[in-house]
């Protein structure tokens, strides 16, 4: 048998790489998990410093083992979830090899070829699970490379300290700009743009409540992907946001016409300097690698069928958001999206015979 061969090959070791890794165990099939980051975590570790989570922690695990409560019953924080999947990873002793990179997946005879920037694996099965962090998406404007200051993705934001005393402007209306915003005001002049009004929720309200709400209109659609309301992209009024509303500073306008060297110009025809934009426009799913598949779409997604691949047996896509699964890009709901792929997995290396 090859060394390098597997019935399963999960790519990625993050959330959602372990939640797949944690029903795979259980099937007496083979597999692997290759991570291109140097330690667990996935994404995590790549946060900014003071992030926490606007869930408590046991409606913040993943399939098996809750995660611990923090000894102040507070939100966790970005370092809590680190700790989290490391001792998740070890507590299932799942078969992660880091630092892999994985730079492109083929067909072969016996199903997948997966070359890395070491090796390349041979395997029945594809699960992606990769996530979207280092792909961020950053609109393109008018003016945009004319622009003379600092721009900067929320995924390389790390800490308020650089814009001390900077004139800083904010683009996006979810948690992340929200959080962002709040924190960058302490030490910054800033201006918040989204493309609409921003939806606050009421104080009250969490990540709980919301994953709740959204499941039981989700069910009651009959698992439609009409999108919820409250949605799970309004802002929640975790306690460094409401310390910015008390400050005034949850303002927000509507975009600019376009950069100028300076900063930006607004609909009104006013001209305004900024230092800085920090973009918290999302991101894209980081698929790159599937390209000799032929299955990527223009924006980046493969059209699937729940988690599985529709123009291709055999290849399965966790955890990137609704198209593979519904709220399958946050910790609670991923496992749900796990559970089902592994399932189809199993039906496919059961009645299926390579190539």
């Amino acid at each position: 048998m090859d060394p390098l061969f597997r019935d399963v090959l999960v790519i990625g070791a993050g959330q959602s790489g372990l939640s797949v890794g944690y029903y795979l165990r259980r099937t007496g099939y083979s597999f692997v998990l290759l991570d291109d980051q140097p330690q667990p975590g996935g994404a995590w570790p790549h946060g900014w410093d003071s992030l926490r989570l606007f869930s408590p922690a046991d409606v913040s695990s993943l399939p098996g083992w809750l995660m611990p409560r923090p000894a102040d019953n507070s939100y966790p924080t970005r370092d809590a979830v680190i700790d989290y999947l490391t001792q998740y990873e070890q507590r299932y002793e799942l078969p992660v090899h880091r630092p892999v990179r994985v730079i492109a997946v083929r067909r072969d005879a016996e199903g997948f070829a997966v070359e890395t920037d070491k090796d390349t694996w041979h395997t029945r099965a594809v699960v992606c699970a990769t996530g979207s962090w280092s792909n961020p998406y950053i609109p393109s404007c008018q003016g945009q490379s004319d622009f003379r200051g600092l721009q900067l993705h929320s995924a390389h934001y790390h800490t308020p300290a650089p814009f001390a005393g900077k004139r800083v402007m904010v683009v996006g209306g979810g948690n992340s700009g929200a959080q962002i915003l709040a924190e960058v005001s302490q030490v910054a002049q800033t201006k918040w743009v989204t493309e609409y009004e921003p939806r606050f929720l009421p104080d009250d309200v969490d990540g709980r409540v919301l994953f709740t709400q959204a499941t039981q209109r989700y069910q009651a659609q009959g698992g439609a992907a009409a999108a919820p309301a409250p949605s799970l992209g309004d802002v929640v009024m975790v306690d460094p946001v409401k310390e910015a509303r008390k400050r005034g500073v949850l303002q927000a306008v509507r975009p600019f016409v376009r950069f100028t060297p300076s900063g930006v110009i607004w609909s009104t025809g006013e001209a305004e300097a900024f230092d800085a934009v920090i973009w918290c426009t999302g991101f894209r799913p980081a698929l790159a690698f599937l390209a000799p598949l032929g299955v990527l779409q223009p924006d980046g997604r493969v059209a699937t069928e729940g988690t599985q691949a529709t123009a291709l047996p055999g290849l399965w896509l966790v955890g990137y958001g609704s198209w593979t699964g519904f709220a399958s890009a946050t910790l609670i709901g991923v496992g749900r999206s796990a559970r089902a792929t592994v399932t189809e997995i199993q039906h496919f290396l059961s009645t299926s015979t390579p190539s």
